[in-house]
């Protein structure tokens, strides 16, 4: 990247959702939808940038490289069901017995 589009003397302080209000203003000054970013770890700050307008949508990166299967708890949170292919029913957690959508069990 050449040095001349860098700017030097920003200071984007990190911390989560951080990133936020810039989609926020995207939204609210050109009317397109936006994908919020930056450090959104839990689910309810997920839920709760959706809910309050501030994007259409979260896109998530460190939360899922840390943990693939970052959705499953997450909608088990808000009592939602997953669809599943059949290769993972049977490591259906057992703490959210009711997770996913369809499961027949036995089946190889």
């Amino acid at each position: 990247m050449p040095t001349a589009l860098l700017a030097p003397a920003q200071a984007i302080k990190l911390a989560s959702g951080y990133q936020v209000p810039f989609a926020e203003q995207v939204k609210a000054e050109i009317g397109l939808p936006t994908i919020a970013v930056g450090l959104i770890t839990e689910p309810e700050q997920a839920d709760e940038i959706i809910a309050k307008g501030q994007a259409e949508a979260v896109a998530l990166a460190r939360a899922v490289l840390h943990d693939p299967r970052w959705g499953w708890p997450a909608a088990a949170k808000f009592e939602a069901q997953v669809s599943a292919p059949k290769q993972y029913w049977r490591c259906q957690p057992r703490e959210f017995r009711s997770l996913f959508r369809v499961v027949t069990t036995g089946q190889r």
